[in-house]
């Protein structure tokens, strides 16, 4: 785990973009499972989410009417349980932070994992979230 100092503001920086933190797993099944569309963000402390992950998601959210009803976050690192109980959602995709995760109706409908994360071009990361965005809300 990370000291709590460090992990505030990278917290914040979704959150202020509304994005709503769940910090257990009772807060994780409540979310994934509800009806209609939900963006879960699997937070990090490291470069790709910083450079690539956050920003994408900030971009993709804010530049489109067509977007998920609900926005979670969880934080890698930090609490492991409502982190796992995510990850558990997500399979079979393996654990991957940062990973950005779109449900439908409690069904994962579009996953993007870290290697999509730190490889690509940030515009390509807002491009993929909205044409998810575009297929499923």
């Amino acid at each position: 785990m990370y000291p709590e100092y460090m992990v505030a503001p990278i917290r914040e920086d979704l959150t202020s973009a509304g994005f709503e933190q769940l910090t257990t797993p009772e807060e994780v099944e409540q979310a994934l499972k509800a009806e209609g569309t939900v963006l879960l963000a699997v937070n990090s402390v490291c470069g790709c989410a910083a450079s690539k992950a956050r920003p994408a998601l900030k971009m993709a959210v804010a530049a489109t009417d067509k977007r998920p009803e609900k926005l979670v976050t969880v934080f890698a690192g930090m609490e492991q349980d409502a982190v796992a109980a995510a990850r558990e959602h997500m399979l079979p995709y393996p654990p991957s932070s940062p990973s950005i995760a779109l449900f439908k109706n409690g069904e994962l409908v579009h996953m993007i994992e870290r290697y999509h994360i730190e490889g690509n071009e940030l515009h390509r990361i807002v491009d993929n979230l909205q044409g998810a965005f575009e297929a499923y809300c």
